[in-house]
């Protein structure tokens, strides 16, 4: 046999064989465990209780930042001091806020009213519930509204006619987006980057950690949020997805860092695996853990720091040493460099839960307060904070008398009656 033949024969074999050997050699992939077991083990009375304590929590939230929301700290300071409990509301009415002048403490705001109006479709629905039935619950609400304005003695009722147009002024910026979302996916597409301006406003998180309560696992509450976060864009979605996930978390433990590393370990669609970026709500959650947790590290020497001092001066009423509040203040002025062009941009509503969630080491109260305080979208942050510790602790253990005045104030003065709501969520969860 010629040599160059036999050579290249020899080759070949190799390399076949290489080959062979190459599809059998295979280093196994790492699987993804699940955060938590397939089914939550509550008793039905242990179940109403967290789901009550979650909506009366975010209604507390809710209505200590309501009369100073928007606010900068400094005013809340000049006005208030130290907010420690609730307050009358004492504003304008307004679409997004109180629908009503100058309200009795314990009313709230449309983040109550989104809680309402979630669990109505969680009822319409029940086992069906899907973004398209979402979006058309969402039309049929405000074309209920609007047929109400041809309703007989309008003409005559002027404040009547008033207090109609801002119910409607309330939904038809949510309601121009379900129904191009029901049309086609270019409208959809168009009406969902105009919404609000187009800028990444919280609007899924003012809703979505109610999917928290009505499912079985981390991943499959972030899921079905993530589905009906029809009103976000980019990364805004993902985190009105972790809401609910740690909504639902908070359900299952009293433990805090389980419920804050919802962000680390719940990432379904893989927002991890962006190149360059990586997932910027989980950077966002670590870098606000980080600054809390740093800034408690630092050691404060007591003599030079005054209640007299302007950088560091203690608003009245603030219940700890001198020293907490010059560590809190100094968080404020972190997340005060991060601020967004909104108030209510996703990202900055994120970043201050998971900065105050961190900070208040999962007290209730020190948690509202250090959020309320704060300032900027306060009701809202507040509102979420208190949807996910009160689902934790669960209404028996919420403080008495802020939880008495807005179950009273919300069911008497606002029509909503949350411990009737909790009872209707409770239907519609199947264990």
């Amino acid at each position: 046999m010629n040599y160059r033949v036999y050579a290249f024969l020899s080759l070949a074999v190799l390399w076949i064989s290489c080959e062979n050997a190459k599809s059998k050699v295979d280093i196994p992939s790492p699987k993804k465990a699940a955060y938590a077991s397939d089914t939550l083990q509550l008793s039905r009375e242990a179940l109403y209780d967290k789901v009550l304590g979650a909506l009366v929590g975010s209604a507390i939230g809710d209505a200590m930042g309501a009369s100073t929301e928007m606010w900068h700290r400094k005013d809340i300071q000049l006005k208030y001091g130290y907010l420690t409990d609730i307050t009358p509301v004492v504003r304008p009415q307004s679409p997004e806020g109180s629908w009503a002048h100058n309200l009795m403490a314990g009313a709230t705001t449309d983040d109550t009213r989104w809680k309402y109006l979630t669990t109505k479709y969680f009822s319409e629905y029940r086992t069906e519930l899907t973004p398209k039935n979402f979006a058309s619950f969402i039309v049929d609400y405000y074309q209920s509204q609007t047929e109400k304005l041809g309703d007989d003695g309008i003409a005559v009722a002027p404040d009547t006619l008033d207090n109609r147009i801002e119910k409607i002024d309330w939904i038809k910026e949510w309601a121009r987006v379900a129904l191009a979302y029901s049309k086609s996916p270019e409208e959809y597409r168009i009406a969902q980057s105009r919404f609000y301006g187009g800028e990444m406003s919280c609007a899924g998180q003012l809703y979505t950690p109610m999917f928290g309560l009505v499912t079985n696992t981390p991943d499959g509450a972030y899921r079905i949020a993530y589905d009906h976060a029809l009103f976000d864009i980019g990364y805004g979605k993902d985190i009105a997805a972790l809401v609910s996930a740690m909504t639902h978390m908070a359900l299952r433990t009293q433990n805090m860092d389980s419920i804050l590393k919802v962000a680390t370990f719940v990432d379904p669609f893989g927002y991890q695996d962006s190149r360059l970026v990586g997932r910027i709500s989980y950077s966002i959650a670590e870098n606000s853990i980080k600054n809390v947790l740093a800034i408690r590290q630092e050691v404060l020497v007591d003599s030079p720091i005054t209640k007299d001092s302007i950088l560091f001066k203690i608003p009245e009423g603030f219940p700890e040493h001198k020293n907490e509040w010059v560590r809190q203040e100094r968080v404020y002025q972190l997340l005060e460099k991060d601020e967004r062009a909104i108030a209510f941009h996703a990202a900055e509503i994120w970043q201050i839960l998971i900065t105050g969630m961190q900070f208040g080491k999962g007290d209730f109260e020190k948690t509202i307060q250090f959020i309320v305080n704060y300032g900027r979208d306060n009701d809202t942050v507040a509102a979420l904070a208190g949807m996910i510790l009160g689902a934790r602790e669960g209404y028996s253990n919420l403080p008495d008398p802020q939880k008495k005045k807005v179950l009273q104030v919300n069911k008497e003065n606002l029509g909503i009656d949350l411990e009737a709501l909790a009872q209707e969520l409770i239907a519609n969860i199947k264990q």
